[in-house]
């Protein structure tokens, strides 16, 4: 029997495994395969698990913890899509603060269950920016040691590390982030890509699929420090009912949301590791983001329709500062965002600081 392939694809906030995962999955259907999806969070109305069901309808979501500390979960959303459709290919997304995948996720997934699937390498996205704040050493930054260090032993397990957005770089700018790879983290692949080109995305899905080496590689984890940098960062997951009036202008909504959401932050010198919105209905969506606070928000798609409807607005967002700050950040900039023209409001939201990671299993030695 044909095992299912498993993909798993780390990295830090911001660095565009959504992007990247949608667009593998859609690349595979297109090519005849059964591809699954799993997002994880900690906690419910994640943006990454709709924006999964734009490329396949075959999504599991993973909330309460990352894949580590709800390893079970992770295994039952296997299950439940192993018992759907057999897919050829399940392509999971970590919570983006956590790190340590390796011996947690990836040598218990080799060892339970290799009867019915195999591992892919274990790709780690890295965002330029973020990835020159961490290991240059005259780069500035606003997030403390402890979130830099996560962020340092997600490169440091990786077994390919992937140098995202590309196509934002020039010549340069590639060969000086890669010597900064091979210095600090000596011995690992590098691949130069951008998740936005479908020459780019085959070129990862060739080498991720044809590979067999995965998860060879178990790093010394400090789990104080771990938890730490994740309880440096507020985590904000809210979901918003939006009633636009006449000729509301709703991708200048979404764009005026993270332009204040930035500036807001910006004055709190309140460093941002993501913001995802997504607002949607039947006539379509818009998705928004924004990875920094000197970066502009970038906006896509449109919605169709008049005044009069309900949309739903899914805001995610992991910034350094406390919860209480942040939701009371967000509420602001939504009603001042929306105006006299549209009536936004709050239905669930949940606004927190991440427990400390106890993982399931954590494996000594490679499979």
């Amino acid at each position: 029997m044909q095992k299912t392939r498993v993909i798993l694809v780390g990295g830090f906030l911001g660095a565009g495994k959504t992007t990247l995962l949608t667009q593998a999955a859609s690349r595979l259907i297109k090519q005849g395969k059964k591809v699954g999806i799993i997002t994880n969070d900690q906690a419910t109305g994640l943006v990454d698990t709709e924006l999964a069901r734009l490329a396949t309808p075959s999504v599991r979501e993973v909330t309460g913890g990352c894949f580590c500390c709800r390893f079970g979960d992770l295994v039952s959303s296997l299950k439940q899509l192993f018992a759907e459709f057999t897919p050829d290919v399940v392509i999971a997304e970590p919570v983006g603060s956590c790190t340590d995948l390796s011996a947690t996720v990836l040598q218990p997934l080799k060892k339970l269950y290799a009867e019915t699937l195999t591992v892919a390498p274990y790709s780690v996205l890295a965002d330029p920016a973020r990835l020159r704040e961490a290991l240059a050493t005259d780069a500035e930054t606003h997030f403390p040691q402890s979130v830099t260090y996560i962020f340092r032993k997600q490169l440091e397990e990786a077994d390919l590390i992937v140098l995202n957005k590309s196509d934002l770089l020039n010549k340069d700018e590639i060969a000086e982030l890669e010597a900064l790879v091979a210095k600090r983290v000596p011995g690992r692949p590098i691949l130069v890509m951008s998740s936005l080109r479908e020459k780019d995305v085959d070129a990862w899905l060739d080498r991720t699929l044809a590979e067999s080496e995965a998860g060879t590689i178990i790093t010394d984890v400090d789990y104080d420090t771990y938890a730490e940098g994740e309880a440096e960062l507020g985590w904000l997951n809210a979901t918003v009912e939006v009633r636009p009036g006449r000729g509301a202008d709703l991708s200048g909504f979404c764009r005026e949301f993270l332009g204040r959401m930035r500036d807001a932050l910006r004055a709190k010198s309140a460093d941002i590791a993501h913001l995802k919105i997504l607002l949607g209905e039947g006539g379509g969506s818009i998705t928004g983001n924004l990875t920094g606070l000197d970066a502009e928000p970038s906006v896509r798609g449109s919605i169709e329709g008049g005044a009069g409807g309900r949309l739903t607005l899914l805001v995610n967002a992991r910034v350094h500062i406390a919860p209480d700050a942040l939701r009371a950040t967000v509420e602001r900039c939504l009603r001042d965002a929306a105006g006299d023209n549209i009536a936004v409001e709050i239905g669930k939201l949940a606004s927190f600081r991440p427990g400390r990671p106890e993982p399931t299993h954590r494996f000594r030695h490679v499979v």
